[in-house]
């Protein structure tokens, strides 16, 4: 490869933070994102790559030539995305490759840049995404054994909330009162099985319809991060998803208060 200017070194800097946010806004766990962005910067012809996270900000050194780059950026989280983490592992990969071709450092780095603008940021539809929220938390109320009355009403309350989730959250609402509504409608619904005295087994469906604020994921990548030697984000994420869960215990119990519902469980 040719000799980098500044100039180009600023580009690649930027580029390898680019590359950091989006993974971490994307779900990432911490090593991943401090690999893939490390990788990213040699490949494109540094010397070394350092890379700092916090819950909220990323910070990146690259170093070339005796000179050193470091810039800091704030992230803001969005839903979780695998099909575009594989997507920028994929980039990564095909960048160290071509980097092995002699290609001239400004053409990979122009590469590399147009691959992520063309991201395929596409989803699925809000309505398949609602109906198969409401039949996995159908599924699991009628396999803790409610009747089909239990797991129509969960069906009904799983799909109206994941609608309501998902409105607030492209409407940008704080992530915590998202999740305080979500709950309070979902447990809304399911509680109509007491209300109404509607099957056997009412504790199942308030159960059951709020299961898709479970924050599995996130939670599995704060425990990830801490053991990989990432403390400080991985308590970070790990109080998030704490705060998620009381939101959502906040939102189930407002709406059995609103009811008047004077006990619940199994």
């Amino acid at each position: 490869m040719t000799p980098i200017s500044y100039v180009q070194q600023q580009r690649i800097t930027r580029l390898c933070v680019r590359c950091g946010l989006l993974l971490m806004q994307y779900g990432a766990e911490s090593a991943i994102v401090v690999d893939l962005s490390k990788r990213l910067g040699i490949a494109l012809g540094m010397n070394s790559v350092e890379c700092s996270l916090n819950f909220n900000a990323i910070t990146l050194t690259t170093i070339c030539d005796e000179r050193c780059i470091t810039t800091t950026r704030d992230t803001i989280n969005q839903s979780i995305n695998v099909n575009l983490l594989v997507q920028i592992q994929q980039i990564v990969n095909k960048t160290e490759a071509t980097a092995s071709d002699d290609k001239l450092n400004h053409e990979l780095t122009e590469l590399t840049t147009l691959a992520l603008d063309e991201l395929d940021k596409s989803v699925y539809p809000t309505w398949l995404v609602c109906l198969f929220v409401g039949a996995s938390c159908a599924a699991f109320a009628y396999l803790n054994g409610g009747s089909w009355l239990i797991t129509a009403v969960t069906f009904t309350a799983g799909m109206v909330a994941m609608l309501t989730r998902i409105y607030l959250a492209k409407n940008h609402f704080n992530p915590f009162i998202t999740v305080i509504v979500t709950a309070f409608i979902a447990s809304l619904i399911g509680a109509t099985t007491y209300y109404f005295d509607i099957g056997d087994n009412a504790d199942i469906a308030v159960a059951s319809s709020v299961l898709l604020l479970v924050p599995s994921f996130p939670l599995i990548n704060s425990l990830s991060d801490i053991l990989k030697g990432y403390v400080n984000i991985g308590i970070g994420r790990a109080v998030f998803t704490y705060m998620l869960t009381f939101s959502a215990g906040v939102g189930i119990v407002m709406a059995l208060v609103l009811l008047r519902i004077q006990h619940w469980g199994f």
